[in-house]
């Protein structure tokens, strides 16, 4: 449908348009405006925005990019902007006014209304990663006594505005959350009873400074759709929606997959980026990593005498070396994904590590034996000069293998565990900070071992 509608614009077929979008989802329409936005089609975009039904086109509005939002702000009359703004759901509205710069965040200020204005500052009020920050306050409630039949007309009558009718809120005269119920539950009970006969007392919500993606963890524990907000006077002052949770946990996880590549934030999509902010946001991280493998290089220049009387032993260093960064990479993914779930805790430090050890003593163990056996085979029965050190050399990898599994593991597990402990994200221990450290400890080992089991050939 979506490169329907891009084909009968570009024929200028407005009336088969107009029949096409009536058909589409809202989010797939927002689609449409982004490939407008893309072929730098400004007046088309214009002009399907105006062949869309008013509530049409204000819905799709709060699914655009920002940027396709900023080109149509700026292209619209202030009559329709005010139609937009007053069709769109509060959260929505903040989003809108944070992402857009100032003059055009001064044209939508002067055409909200004094109420939406007023809601607006308090909004923007709340720390960036708060509950406040991503609530909204378009939601039912209604007072303990009224009956059921009575919450029925509440809804009809104000729930064309809500962004969510399904859960509704029981508040007293102060505003202080006192239940919660469905309309599953107010649909099976009597309509004559009360609703705090019904009601829900155990009221899971949150507080406006909770932390945003602890508000997402408790969406997924609890197979929630929305969650009441209250003030530290336990008054209720807004609610989560399942959307924004989810928008937040998708933040979150790109956020830490950044993190863990060693990649700065960024707010942009890929494709939006410019090349040079790409790099910039990449470059800091290669310095510090190519900086810190500096400490590798020493090592190796340390044991450069032993390198030269026994080349072979370089051969077998990449496969060291990448087998650590392999087994670090893979213990710090399980333990940054069992933190960010709240299934590990730095209390239970002991319990991973221990864990973590026998995994490495297992994995390292076999990774041994098969080194041990390729390089006999490889080195002495295949080989056409037999190497009299082939066993020697052989236990000194095998070893070697087993140490820097343990020791991968083991930093794979204590450096995110170490991070949460420091109120740190984990994902900075990630695979590129586990890699370079672990590089180091294999290569001291490695020939560490060499010039003891090998002292009388080095």
């Amino acid at each position: 449908m979506i490169a329907k509608v891009l084909v009968l614009l570009q024929e200028k077929k407005y009336a088969l348009v107009k029949q096409a979008v009536l058909e589409m989802n809202a989010v797939d329409i927002a689609e449409v405006f982004a490939e407008l936005h893309e072929l730098e089609a400004p007046q088309t975009a214009l002009r399907l925005f105006r062949l869309m039904p008013k509530e049409l086109a204000a819905e799709t509005f709060s699914y655009m990019e920002s940027d396709v939002q900023q080109s149509i702000i700026e292209a619209i009359s202030d009559n329709e902007l005010r139609f937009i703004l007053d069709d769109m759901y509060m959260d929505d509205y903040v989003d809108l006014i944070e992402e857009m710069p100032a003059n055009v965040v001064k044209r939508l200020l002067a055409n909200s209304s004094d109420e939406n204005r007023k809601l607006i500052n308090e909004y923007l009020q709340y720390p960036e990663d708060s509950a406040g920050s991503i609530m909204t306050n378009e939601y039912v409630y209604f007072r303990r006594n009224v009956t059921v039949r009575e919450a029925f007309d509440i809804i009809r009558k104000t729930g064309v505005d809500k962004e969510t009718i399904y859960t509704c809120y029981v508040i007293s005269a102060e505003r202080k959350l006192e239940g919660v119920v469905t309309v599953r539950e107010l649909l099976l009970a009597d309509p004559n009873a009360a609703v705090d006969t019904i009601m829900s007392t155990n009221v899971i919500h949150a507080h406006t400074l909770d932390d945003k993606e602890e508000i997402a963890k408790l969406f997924s524990r609890y197979d929630m759709l929305s969650l009441p907000v209250v003030d530290k006077e336990e008054r209720l002052v807004g609610i989560i929606t399942i959307d924004d949770a989810v928008d937040v946990m998708q933040e979150a996880n790109t956020e830490d997959f950044e993190m863990m590549a060693g990649i700065a934030h960024s707010d942009d999509t890929y494709l939006k980026m410019p090349v040079v902010s790409l790099a910039k946001n990449r470059i800091i991280w290669l310095l510090v990593l190519m900086f810190s493998a500096m400490i590798t290089g020493a090592m190796l220049e340390h044991y450069e005498a032993a390198i030269a009387t026994l080349p072979l032993l370089v051969s077998f260093i990449p496969m060291l070396m990448d087998t650590g960064g392999n087994c670090g990479s893979q213990a710090s993914t399980m333990i940054i994904r069992g933190m960010a779930l709240d299934e590990i805790e730095p209390s239970d430090f002991l319990r991973v590590w221990w864990k973590e050890i026998r995994v490495a003593l297992l994995c390292g163990g076999t990774l041994s034996v098969v080194n041990f056996v390729r390089i006999y085979l490889q080195y002495n029965v295949l080989a056409a000069e037999p190497n009299p050190d082939c066993v020697r050399i052989a236990a000194v990898v095998s070893l070697t293998l087993i140490a820097t599994v343990c020791i991968a593991k083991s930093l794979g597990c204590i450096l995110p565990m170490l991070a949460k402990k420091l109120k740190l994200d984990p994902a900075l221990m990630a695979a590129p900070m586990i890699t370079t450290v672990t590089d180091a400890c294999s290569i001291l080992v490695f020939f560490s071992l060499a010039l003891t089991i090998l002292r009388d050939r080095l």
